[in-house]
């Protein structure tokens, strides 16, 4: 129930104007004057009374306020509750990131115990539960490995298909990655995020446990092809990049603050069973600024070919940066070249160097494509798509589009997933 914020009741004194009688005729001068100094007593008066009791009643109010014991719990789950509003589709704001104590338990002390509840659907695993369902962290099950820890595939009790990331052990920078991806992915939930379904703390123990996703990385569809993974159709592309879009614009215009991830990369970029993106590893993830640049200054990270120039060579990092990144992977679903590769020739060594000259040329454009994709494209939407491309790797950031003008963009040349056949057969 809100509170009742409607301003106090106004009092309106009403003044009567006390006139002579007609048919009093004959009065004396000082009989009148003693009538008006009465009247003008007696108006005095009622204020001031009516002043005086209203102070009173308030003062009674604020005694019973002050002596009235307030229950602590609701209190603090009121407290709680409005630090940490979630407003489905709209907004999401963020409190206090979840505490590392010692070496113990997320939440728990150094006890080593693991408080068997759920944060926002999220459970809570012991170390011994990961064990079970990855065969002792075998190398078989191994699906990944990354500058954080290695990602194992797992099957939990209920035969649910798990991916289990092991953080490796390196001190305060394996903590607040920990820290950062169950903070954000306990809060964030877009279909085009990778879903966080549990975490581990137990010990010294560092575990996050995420959705299956059954057809690996983009970085492998693209660059490491094989006959179980035949190349992507253009269709296909163009919906990853729309997918990969969607999500960065969640991050950017739907959380409050806003994210930036700082390490968007095909790497990063996981694909499911039908093949839709979904982007992952929030690790090195800044909250943004609410200044009006958006601008904030921090340690360089990332990967070498995706970082943004002004990022890169001063530290300043805006949402702006992502769009750097994502224009890096678009280029890559455009060409199906690497960001940096040295074996090319002289002048083709980073691909935003080579690309951004050539995307605003029509034949240039259509001699850059990547020819696994076998001339089976729209030259309209290839024309689109470059531009795109442009645009998101301009030098300057402030040129460079929002991800939500880069998402609407794309959405006309998405054609309808079922008429696509993903691969080239």
């Amino acid at each position: 129930m809100e509170p009742n914020t409607s301003p106090p009741p106004k009092y309106h004194i009403h003044r009567h104007n006390y006139s002579n009688a007609n048919h009093h005729h004959h009065h004396h001068p000082h009989h009148s004057a003693i009538l008006s100094s009465n009247s003008f007593l007696i108006i005095i008066s009622s204020i001031i009374s009516i002043a005086i009791l209203l102070a009173i009643l308030l003062l009674i109010f604020m005694l019973h306020r002050l002596k009235t014991p307030s229950n602590p719990a609701t209190t603090a789950a009121s407290t709680a509750a409005q630090s940490a509003t979630f407003i489905p589709h709209t907004a999401i704001h963020f409190d206090s990131s979840p505490e590392v104590k010692g070496g113990g338990c997320l939440y728990g002390g150094n006890s080593g115990r693991i408080p068997q509840y759920r944060i926002r659907g999220v459970q809570v695993f012991t170390y011994k539960d990961l064990e079970l369902a990855t065969d002792n962290f075998n190398e078989a099950n191994l699906i990944g490995n990354g500058r954080f820890g290695a990602v194992y595939r797992g099957v939990l009790g209920d035969g649910a298909v798990v991916a289990v990331k092991m953080l490796h052990t390196d001190g305060k920078h394996r903590e607040r990655a920990f820290r950062m991806e169950v903070d954000l992915l306990s809060r964030l939930h877009s279909p085009c995020l990778v879903e966080l379904l549990g975490y581990c703390a137990d010990q010294h123990h560092r575990l996050l446990i995420f959705e299956f996703m059954h057809n690996g990385t983009l970085h492998h569809h693209l660059h490491n092809p094989n006959a179980e993974s035949k190349p992507l159709d253009w269709n296909t592309r163009l919906r990853i990049a729309l997918d990969c879009a969607k999500a960065l614009e969640f991050l950017h215009e739907h959380a409050v603050p806003s994210v930036i991830h700082r390490n968007f990369k095909c790497t990063n970029v996981l694909l499911d069973q039908d093949f839709r993106a979904k982007v992952s590893d929030f690790s090195s993830a800044k909250m943004g600024s609410d200044k009006i640049n958006g601008q904030i200054s921090t340690q360089v990270l990332g990967t070498t070919g995706y970082l943004a120039p002004e990022y890169a060579s001063t530290g300043k990092l805006t949402t702006k940066s992502d769009v750097y990144s994502y224009g890096v992977v678009l280029l890559e679903l455009l060409t199906g070249r690497v960001p940096v590769d040295i074996k090319r020739p002289q002048g083709e060594h980073v691909l935003v160097s080579w690309a951004l000259p050539r995307l605003t040329n029509r034949e240039k454009v259509e001699k850059m494509i990547d020819p696994a994709i076998q001339g089976k494209y729209s030259k309209k939407d290839l024309i689109q798509v470059a531009a795109i491309a442009a645009m998101c790797v301009q030098p300057e950031a402030d040129y460079r589009p929002l991800m939500t003008d880069v998402m609407q963009s794309l959405v006309p040349l998405v054609k309808n997933p079922s008429s696509s056949s993903r691969f080239f057969k």
